[in-house]
């Protein structure tokens, strides 16, 4: 094994409530790569890594040698078989058939319509009542599920399993919570098929078709068992991901948008840029087509993503041992764990002033967006697992953040720190405590 001294289980536990920036500043230390080994009992075995080459190895070039391993399957269990969990010959048949989904023409009508439906009858008379009523709302909702996955990284299954079956600590909320999501999908899912069953073709081309109901109606050209259970799998599978991370970000961007006025000013002016002359400045909902290709908003959510992304680890396990460009042996029982929320803090990738939130970052000489390598910008993971929603992400995200930062001024109470949680999604610790003034009386 290469590399200079790695730290010990110790020094991780005293700094489990601070673990990102913990992990943050042993990776500078430790050239962007460090081993981590437990006592049996932790199921300790891996190298928390940050080094681009790394993940460009694992991820894509060498990709048919690492898989999520049996482990992760177990943790996030509440996936069940869905594309998340699954690997090999069933993670492709998913893939490819989600892939042809979302690429569909009514898949796209569904998603502009929905897009500006939640933001119009969703978000905004929420904060519009707050404004008016001067009241302090939390911006980010808490997801307690993925608080009480994380623990499942640094406990023994002998003890997770007594509080399953005891009904207590963080697996009994996990249980709770299973149950919740279990009852819940099972209704909406044979409210779908009753739905699929009265699908009137003239409504379909006008609204767009969701993907739970395109699995419903092409049952047999995806190759795929479209029962009850693989629909739970795959509709929690699409609400994490669209929803949980999505909104995660969003908190974060929010957050970063309200602590730089002149970043605040900047996307207010390229908002502006596509309102038709003459039109009096007002509460405003703007199109996806208004904001698709906004250059700075784009660069914010980018950047806001680099510094804080929604999922900040992921793991592989290698199928045959194999040393990665770092120098590091890997074995099949070594968890390779990419440290996402690290990455974006490293002044040998991102240069001496990773710390700032800087969307021009993002922008080229030309006024451009700069695309930066996937394996250097994980936040959307890389090589043949990368994210099929991301463009799906940007619409919604592009379409909240318009809405948002246009119409109203975000005051965030100080009272209340915003710090990351210790969760498999970055949420943060007290939520985002705003209040909420109207930007056009």
């Amino acid at each position: 094994m290469v590399g200079t001294s790695s730290p010990g289980i110790v020094e991780l536990l005293l700094n489990v409530h601070r673990v990102h920036d913990w992990c943050t500043e042993t990776q500078e230390s430790c050239k962007s790569t460090f081993v981590l080994k437990g006592p049996w009992f932790a199921k300790m075995n891996l190298v928390a890594t940050c080094d681009p080459a790394n993940a460009h190895y694992v991820m894509s070039s060498n990709f048919e040698n690492f898989l999520k391993g049996p482990e992760y399957k177990q943790m996030f269990d509440i996936l069940g078989d869905g594309i998340f969990n699954s690997e090999l010959d069933l993670w492709k048949n998913q893939r490819i058939a989600a892939q042809g989904f979302l690429r569909h023409h009514l898949f796209h009508q569904f998603l502009l319509r929905t897009s500006r439906d939640k933001v119009e009858m969703g978000l905004m008379p929420i904060i519009d009542h707050a404004a008016k009523h001067g009241l302090v709302i939390n911006l980010e909702d808490i997801f307690q599920s993925e608080q009480a996955i994380f623990y499942r990284h640094v406990k023994p299954r002998s003890f997770t399993k007594l509080q399953k079956w005891l009904n207590i600590g963080q697996e009994g909320k996990y249980k709770k919570a299973s149950k919740v999501v279990d009852d819940v999908l099972s209704e909406y899912i044979c409210q779908k098929r009753k739905e699929v069953n009265k699908l009137n073709q003239q409504l379909v081309s006008k609204d767009g078709v969701d993907i739970l109901t395109s699995y419903i109606t092409e049952k047999e050209s995806t190759g795929l068992k479209c029962d009850d259970k693989f629909l739970r799998d795959t509709a929690l599978n699409m609400i994490i991901a669209a929803t949980d991370t999505t909104s995660t970000a969003l908190t974060w961007f929010t957050w970063l948008v309200s602590k730089h006025p002149i970043v605040e000013n900047k996307i207010i002016e390229e908002l502006e840029s596509k309102i038709p002359i003459g039109e009096t400045k007002w509460r405003r909902l703007f199109n996806v087509d208004e904001v698709k290709n906004l250059v700075y908003l784009h660069g914010a959510l980018c950047e806001a993503l680099r510094l804080y992304p929604p999922v900040p680890f992921n793991h592989k396990e290698p199928v045959k041992p194999d040393i990665v460009p770092s120098g590091h042996l890997v074995h099949p029982k070594t968890k390779i764990l990419f440290c996402m929320y690290s990455m974006g803090r490293m002044k040998s990738i991102w240069g001496e002033d990773c710390y700032e939130f800087k969307p021009e970052r993002w922008i080229n000489e030309r006024g451009e967006i700069k695309h930066e390598p996937s394996y250097k910008f994980l936040s959307f993971g890389a090589g043949p697992r990368i994210c099929l929603g991301k463009e799906t992400s940007f619409i919604q995200m592009k379409a909240v953040a318009s809405a948002l930062i246009y119409n109203d001024r975000i005051h965030v109470m100080e009272e209340t720190p915003v710090v990351s949680a210790v969760s498999s999604v970055l949420h943060t610790e007290n939520g985002l405590m705003t209040r909420i003034s109207k930007r056009w009386e």
